[in-house]
């Protein structure tokens, strides 16, 4: 009897360790590793070479240097509207602005929709259960004019339309900062929505908005997704740049001793490389116009003073996220919006399809990315419209059909893909004097064809060469391998008549694909 009894409490015992075992299994199951975190850091205006890595001989970068070195680096980056609107539309809706038709200004009149705001990467995270904020500019309007889905989708949505200046004052939003220059500002907001204690519940308590916007500390059981945007170094927020004695140190006096070794362009100034009837001096904005060497080693300097500003600011945001203990879960990539001309074909501004306008630097960084990519420089063309869908790829998540834009995530692992040759490029913006154009480049050449300003002016055509087969008034071909400056035009050449045929078709089928894929 006792023996039958010891046999039977040793079962119970084995059967009691059984369940508790499973129970345990099923608990640890259940238990979903944490999806990585994302931080979009977005700046605006700056240029492929504002870096020191990337050739600049003043510009001290090294914390962009320092994540290229950690992460890949793409060299061949393009913005195909390089205009703030259209290019901030075009990274919403991973579409090419002929697709989505949401143009510049009083032009086109478009907003993005509450369906393609869902489909955005922000919107798709959320859904996958991420903590989500836009921080800083704003520059395209969501479903109507108070941006109701941005602001009641998001879960912190505390950002400024249009400009936002050195000195955060022009939105009410932004008063219930201690720092009122813009990065610092914007930093301040992004460490409020991270924070793991209460040092940052006077932004909350101050804020104005509370009606309006989204304010939403994040939740720390779950992942977060920031889009972090800059209006810095764009010329409209470098006034005032460092005048206030309270002004951080390097907004007043960095680079003073370095003046002559800012670079200008060859034989500067340069007269403008267009023909009148396609953009002309008068068409100029007076902001840029480039001629007086003073006023432009002034913005030269204020907008080195403002990267390295930005540039600290990336290296302070990474100690912050090691201070938080998120810093091993977090990928970050680093973008800007577009670049711009600062002398060069003797313009100012961007829009035109230059390099200098559409060539933007790009860094993708991930703690998940063996050393063996770390430092890797990709040389294949990505646009801006490749971001989204690289970031729910890295996120795990399925790409939306409305994308046209493609995930990175096979070219920064090395696997063979059928990638992309050229890049097609566009400007649909026609005020300002700015000329319609239409351009194709790869690593050889870039086509650039411009349209009559006067035909166009005040309209917006995005279906025009679908529709009318129209014919430029003006054509460019450059060849890029030996004249990376685009200063030398072969459209006029016979020798490169063949090679201007071929670039005509392919900019044609690009037009076509553009609007219809």
């Amino acid at each position: 009897m006792n023996k039958l009894r010891t046999i039977s409490l040793s079962v119970l015992f084995f059967i009691g360790l059984f369940f508790l075992y499973s129970s345990f299994g099923l608990e640890e199951r259940s238990i979903k590793k944490k999806k990585p975190n994302v931080i979009f850091f977005f700046t605006d205006d700056q240029r492929f070479n504002s870096l020191s890595m990337t050739g600049h001989p003043v510009a001290e970068t090294p914390n962009f240097d320092q994540l290229a070195k950690e992460g890949v680096f793409f060299d061949q980056a393009f913005i195909t509207s390089p205009i703030c609107g259209p290019s901030r539309a075009n990274i919403f809706t991973s579409q090419w602005e002929r697709k989505n038709k949401i143009g510049f200004s009083s032009v086109s009149k478009n907003t993005i929709s509450e369906e393609s705001f869902a489909d955005t990467w922000l919107m798709q995270l959320k859904n996958a259960g991420y903590s989500t904020a836009f921080i800083g500019k704003h520059h395209t309007k969501i479903s109507n004019n108070k941006n109701t889905p941005l602001n009641e989708g998001v879960d912190f949505s505390y950002y400024g339309s249009g400009h936002l200046g050195f000195r955060l004052k022009r939105h009410k939003v932004f008063s219930n900062l201690k720092n009122r220059t813009q990065v610092e500002g914007l930093f301040e907001a992004t460490k409020a929505f991270l924070q793991k204690d209460n040092q940052y519940d006077y932004f909350y308590e101050n804020f104005e908005g509370k009606n309006t916007y989204n304010l939403n500390q994040r939740n720390e059981d779950e992942p977060f997704a920031i889009w972090l945007n800059f209006n810095l170094p764009h010329a409209s927020s470098i006034h005032g740049l460092g005048k206030d004695p309270n002004d951080p140190d390097h907004y007043r006096t960095k680079y003073e001793d370095e003046l002559d070794n800012f670079p200008f362009p060859d034989n500067y100034p340069q007269p403008i490389s267009l023909p009148k009837d396609v953009y002309a001096t008068s068409d100029l904005m007076k902001y840029y116009i480039t001629d007086n060497k003073k006023r432009l080693l002034d913005k030269k300097l204020k907008m080195a003073r403002s990267v390295y500003s930005l540039d600290k600011c990336l290296g302070d945001l990474r100690a912050y996220l090691k201070e938080i203990g998120e810093d091993e879960n977090t990928i970050i990539i680093y973008a800007s919006d577009h670049g711009i001309m600062l002398g060069e074909h003797g313009l100012g501004g961007k829009t035109i399809l230059y390099d200098e306008s559409v060539r933007i630097p790009l860094t993708i960084y991930s703690p998940f990315l063996g050393k063996k990519h770390h430092g890797k420089n990709i040389s294949e063309p990505v646009v801006g419209q490749d971001i989204p869908a690289t970031i729910l790829d890295m996120c795990g998540l399925d790409i939306p059909a409305s994308y046209q834009g493609k995930s990175m995530c096979p070219l920064i692992k090395g696997k063979k893909t059928d990638w992309r040759k050229d890049v097609f490029l566009e400007n649909l913006f026609t005020q300002q004097g700015y000329p319609r154009q239409e351009g194709v480049r790869d690593h050889q050449f870039k086509y650039i064809r411009s349209f009559s300003k006067v035909n166009d002016r005040d309209l917006y055509l995005p279906n025009q060469t679908t529709l009318t087969d129209e014919k430029p008034i003006y054509e460019e071909l450059f060849d890029l391998v030996n004249d990376p400056k685009e200063a030398k035009n072969l459209a006029m050449n016979p020798a490169y008549a063949e090679t201007l045929d071929a670039y005509r078709k392919r900019c044609k089928e690009l037009v076509k694909e553009g609007g219809e894929k």
